[in-house]
């Protein structure tokens, strides 16, 4: 996705160098529709430049520092040497992760998205987390809830929904569940430790998964998963849950699974 509009002096904008020139540098800014700047040649490097040609090469990637628009002349000023390395690294993964999001949003909604959808759906996502890629992290994450503040239709949400569960790697992703466990026989305390332990694995989940259960109300128990995507969560969650009613079952009780807490009338 490329903005239509301007940067704004003190922004840091993702650039490629298109053509060196004794006095300066110009750089295509690849984030911008039709934008390119110029980057004096004191602003290259700190110090005396005796080659500007030693510091920033053709077709490079660089990362600059917005000093000044004017858009009736239509001229940008742009900085290379009031970049750090911190802000240089974290400016490329956040153009990298814009690039990859803007893949998505054409898995998402096809090869033939209207510029019209798509902008309506990318400016969503803009307003509420900043980034196209944070939105689908979040989707990722939060499934349908992350992005009931914004404007999507059901058919949209759900698009991006089923797009970043199949394409983002997120950090880590919380599910839960709830279990209700009953057993009519004399050991039924017995018989549902069993089924708890089962639930939790025995001990044995996998490095990856934090998995614990915990006691919310008789005869309800709540399943937590932690784990580092959201299929690994919900597969570690659904087993769980089955290891848990195979372990009851075999001893003549019953269990039910739910997503949501169930409020039980008895």
């Amino acid at each position: 996705m490329k903005y239509s509009g301007w940067p704004d002096p003190g922004d840091l904008v993702v650039g490629k160098v298109d053509e060196i020139e004794d006095f300066g540098v110009f750089v295509d800014l690849l984030e911008y529709q039709d934008r390119r700047g110029l980057v004096h040649v004191s602003e290259v490097a700190s110090g005396w430049i005796k080659n500007i040609r030693d510091h920033v090469g053709i077709d490079e990637t660089v990362v600059c520092k917005v000093l000044d628009v004017d858009r009736d002349s239509q001229q940008i000023d742009l900085s290379i040497k009031d970049v750090n390395d911190h802000q240089r690294s974290d400016k490329i993964q956040e153009w990298k992760n814009e690039q990859k999001a803007d893949k998505w949003m054409t898995l998402a909604f096809g090869e033939d998205v209207s510029d019209e959808q798509y902008t309506s759906v990318a400016n969503e996502l803009l307003a509420e987390y900043g980034s196209l890629y944070d939105g689908f992290e979040q989707a990722a994450i939060h499934g349908a809830e992350a992005l009931e503040g914004t404007d999507l239709s059901e058919a949209e949400v759900e698009a991006v929904v089923d797009t970043a569960r199949e394409n983002v790697s997120v950090p880590y992703v919380n599910v839960t569940g709830y279990l209700q466990l009953r057993s009519p026989n004399s050991s039924g305390v017995d018989d549902v430790r069993a089924a708890l332990e089962a639930a939790e694995g025995n001990g044995d989940v996998g490095d990856e998964i934090d998995l614990s259960v915990t006691y919310v109300g008789a005869p309800e128990y709540r399943i937590r998963v932690r784990a580092p995507s959201y299929k690994v969560a919900e597969d570690a969650l659904e087993a769980s849950a089955d290891r848990a009613r195979a372990e009851i079952a075999e001893r003549g009780g019953t269990a039910q699974f739910h997503r949501e807490r169930q409020i039980d009338d008895e």
